[in-house]
């Protein structure tokens, strides 16, 4: 086989349909394009969505819901994750556990909001300082004999 004379088989390359080049061609004239309308302009595309002049879905669908922007993203911690941070000495019982603390552990991110809440058990008295507790969280600190505070 010598590369230099491949050939595609007959038939299966086709000619390309050359438009406008007179009548006796099949396709002179409107070329294909019919007589007058949008379609038949040069220059012509219809828009994203376009369905004739019809109200188009995305219109005909109602709008619903909307984002808030001042919602605060809270990041939310257990109890037994601090409790399982006391027990790998991480974290001791004496300091406040705070923003500062968490951040070190790796547990939230610099702009994030802190709510502590009940899972797990909690061993060690804490002052655990966030921005917001659960019920069940509150109650578990102060029957260990922690602290809870509020950051604002």
């Amino acid at each position: 086989m010598i590369l230099g004379c491949l050939k595609p088989s007959k038939g299966s390359n086709k000619k390309k349909l050359r438009l406008g080049r007179g009548q006796g061609s099949g396709k002179g004239g409107t070329c294909g394009r019919g007589h007058k309308g949008a379609k038949s302009r040069s220059g012509y595309s219809k828009k994203f969505g376009f369905e004739g002049g019809q109200m188009p879905i995305q219109r005909r669908i109602p709008k619903f819901g909307f984002f808030n922007k001042k919602k605060k993203k809270y990041s939310c911690i257990n109890l037994e994750t601090l409790q399982n941070l006391v027990e790998r000495g991480k974290i001791s019982e004496k300091n406040i556990i705070d923003k500062k603390v968490l951040l070190s552990n790796n547990l939230i991110n610099k702009n994030d909001f802190i709510k502590i809440l009940g899972r797990g058990k909690l061993l060690s008295p804490l002052k655990i300082c966030a921005y917001k507790f659960s019920k069940k969280a509150i109650s578990s600190i102060k029957k260990v004999g922690g602290d809870v505070l509020f950051m604002e």
